[in-house]
């Protein structure tokens, strides 16, 4: 096995000469940090259900969320937000037990939501077909998230899908197909803490050459059957982030909020590696790139959002 110090320095190298001596921090909506909020909420669909209830989550991530849970309630929260001058936000919720969300329903006041407004708008799509991306198109929606996953036991295990990673591929496929920008998210520790299908799910991300990679990782909650597991070490996210960058030169690679974000190194290794964004960084990454001597901006938004997409927080 490499180095890892050998490993973060060549992905650092790579990094610099792609995009220079820089770097992003993001404050998504959802979280307070340093007493102010972000400028991107995210919304559910479903309010507090999931059919799913897969172990690492139990719906416990939908709790904090807005909760609209009819069209007529999207657009109101929508145009609320913006009212207060929000950048955009999130729209996501919880699956049904084939890994969808209910898209039909709602898609018709996304394209309201756009016409009237000027938010920029994210969905975690879940698993998508061509009609339903097509539609997403014409809604007007900005960028679709998706968990890739590199494990067909772990898809089923932790979970609680009845299919494998070919259906991942195929909804890639269908964002491909109707031009949709994705941000693919690599959830590293997945599998109980344990490194399995991260680096198969790298190379399924490769061949469809998106523009940007999140990084996020485990985090033990209370109330979930991974309430008491060991997350991933930052070493290990460490490889992933410098892995990607080595295959993927010219991706812009965040490492997202979604993590446990009690331990600093994860943020500074990250930075090491020359990530190109950060959510919610730590004070100890911030210095870290300081003493780079990177130049910095911030923004208000999930860190799947390109920089600039309205105002600078």
């Amino acid at each position: 096995m490499i180095d890892i110090e050998e490993l973060m320095a060549k992905a650092r190298s790579i990094s610099w000469e792609r995009f220079g001596k820089k770097i992003a921090f993001y404050h998504p909506g959802m979280f307070r940090y340093y007493g102010k909020w972000g400028k991107y909420p995210a919304i559910s669909i479903t309010g507090d259900r999931c059919e799913l209830q897969c172990d690492h989550c139990k719906a416990k991530l939908l709790e904090p969320m807005i909760h609209a849970t009819t069209p007529e309630d999207l657009i109101k929260t929508c145009r609320n937000i913006e009212s207060r001058g929000d950048i955009g936000c999130l729209i996501t919720g919880g699956f049904s037990e084939d890994g969808t969300l209910p898209w039909d329903e709602f898609l018709g006041a996304i394209k309201t939501v756009k016409e009237e407004t000027g938010l920029h708008i994210s969905v975690h799509g879940g698993m998508i077909d061509l009609e339903t991306a097509r539609r997403m198109k014409d809604a007007g929606i900005d960028q679709v998230m998706l968990d890739v996953i590199g494990d067909d036991d772990t898809m089923k295990k932790v979970l609680k899908l009845d299919f494998g990673t070919d259906e991942i591929v195929k909804t890639l496929s269908a964002l491909r197909e109707a031009d949709l920008p994705v941000a693919p998210h690599i959830v590293v520790g997945l599998d109980y803490g344990n490194i399995r299908g991260e680096y198969e799910a790298i190379q399924i991300i490769k061949n469809f050459e998106p523009e940007s990679v999140v990084i996020v990782s485990l985090m033990p909650l209370k109330g979930t059957p991974m309430e008491n597991v060991t997350p991933p070490a930052p070493e290990d996210i460490a490889r992933i982030i410098a892995t990607v960058r080595i295959e993927m030169p010219d991706v812009q690679i965040s490492l997202g909020c979604a993590r446990d974000r009690s331990n600093p190194e994860t943020c500074i290794l990250a930075v090491d590696c020359g990530v190109n964004r950060i959510a919610l960084p730590s004070d100890e990454a911030i210095n870290k790139a300081q003493n780079y001597g990177l130049d910095v901006e911030w923004q208000g938004t999930c860190c799947s959002v390109p920089l600039n997409i309205r105002e600078v927080k």
